[in-house]
């Protein structure tokens, strides 16, 4: 068996984790579970390779690409033995009561309307705020599928929501 060799990464693990938590999140439309899982796998996948990645420019770049891939590569195998649900349970928002739950739930219902390639794409481009270069390498497409993509996502998302978000959100 090959020999990793793990200098820093316990510290870029620990520092990248939160954020590659959140991400997953939105990716697989609130179901944390999932995430929980997309962000082990990750860390597993970014260890393996962790002598080549960390050496990179932008490790955690890479982490988030292989993110983005492993989430996709989930739903094309569950794609055909599982249907996901248009119910949340209703979950406790750790941080109190300053963030406003109904429309946090009702963002994370629209973007699990949306198919896994155009969540990809709302995330990585708005959430991760990336360029369409970027996304167009993390989902391995090109620009023009990316750019594409988004215009779809978002006229879904505003078929879904509606053109005012006002109305979500609490005073």
């Amino acid at each position: 068996m090959r020999q990793v060799r793990a200098d820093g990464y316990p510290e870029f693990a620990a520092a990248r984790a939160g954020h590659l938590y959140r991400s997953a999140c939105l990716l697989t439309g609130g179901d944390t579970h999932l995430a929980e899982d997309l962000v082990q796998e990750t860390l597993g996948r970014v260890y393996a390779r962790w002598g080549r990645v960390s050496r990179a420019d932008n490790p955690a770049g890479y982490a988030q690409t292989v993110l983005t891939r492993t989430f996709l590569a989930h739903q094309r195998r569950r794609s055909s033995s599982e249907r996901a649900t248009d119910t949340f349970p209703d979950l406790a928002d750790p941080r109190g009561a300053d963030i406003d739950t109904p429309l946090r739930l009702t963002l994370l219902e629209a973007l699990g309307r949306l198919s896994a390639k155009d969540r990809a794409v709302v995330v990585l481009r708005y959430w991760e705020d990336r360029s369409i270069e970027e996304t167009a390498d993390a989902m391995n497409v090109s620009s023009a599928a990316v750019r594409t993509r988004c215009v779809r996502a978002l006229a879904r998302l505003r078929s879904l929501l509606g053109e005012d978000l006002g109305e979500y959100a609490t005073p």
